[in-house]
């Protein structure tokens, strides 16, 4: 079994883990997560988790993105998975950094490719999914500080052109703060 040292690498700036054989270099590198927020008629698709972490949450449908695909391919597989929705993309509504989990979240903006009656159910990780009018959008049990985000972004702009993606808020610039979500 190859043994690793942490030392800088020649050519480089940052102490990584390196093998003491061969020389390859583990790159530790964020993941992306890609996701979308669909609406229709003013309410947004969300899931509840089936799964860790967060389990029994709600959230946007997404997740990690696989080897060759694109990033909206991505977030439309996630939302297939999560939703059982098919969708089209309207634009990209939002990038969030977040640096200590070392995660790249990208949120684009979609609606559903059924048109006036979407189709969604519960995929293997959700217990359940919903369209939810912003007044009736259950804050108390939101996953994640980032579907909040996401949703606050939607909300500024539902309807209109798409321009620059919202980016993390002015008070965690770096995604670094530890939220205090309810238990």
């Amino acid at each position: 079994m190859a043994e690793f040292e942490r030392k800088i690498p020649d050519g480089d700036s940052r102490e990584r883990q390196v093998c003491r054989d061969c020389g390859h270099i583990d790159y530790q590198n964020p993941k992306i997560v890609a996701g979308a927020v669909v609406a229709h008629e003013g309410r947004v698709l969300l899931c509840r988790r089936a799964i860790e972490p967060r389990r029994g949450y709600w959230t946007l449908p997404s997740g990690y993105m696989e080897l060759g695909e694109t990033v909206a391919e991505g977030a439309a597989r996630e939302v297939m998975e999560e939703a059982e929705a098919e969708i089209v993309m309207e634009g990209l509504l939002a990038v969030y950094s977040i640096a200590r989990i070392g995660q790249v979240q990208l949120i684009y903006r979609a609606r559903f490719a059924d048109g006036d009656t979407p189709r969604y159910g519960a995929g293997p990780e959700s217990e359940e999914v919903g369209l939810f009018a912003w007044d009736d959008i259950p804050w108390d049990t939101i996953a994640f500080p980032t579907v909040k985000w996401a949703l606050d972004a939607w909300r500024a702009n539902p309807d209109g052109p798409i321009g620059a993606p919202a980016g993390n808020p002015p008070h965690d610039p770096r995604g670094g703060i530890r939220p205090q979500l309810p238990a």
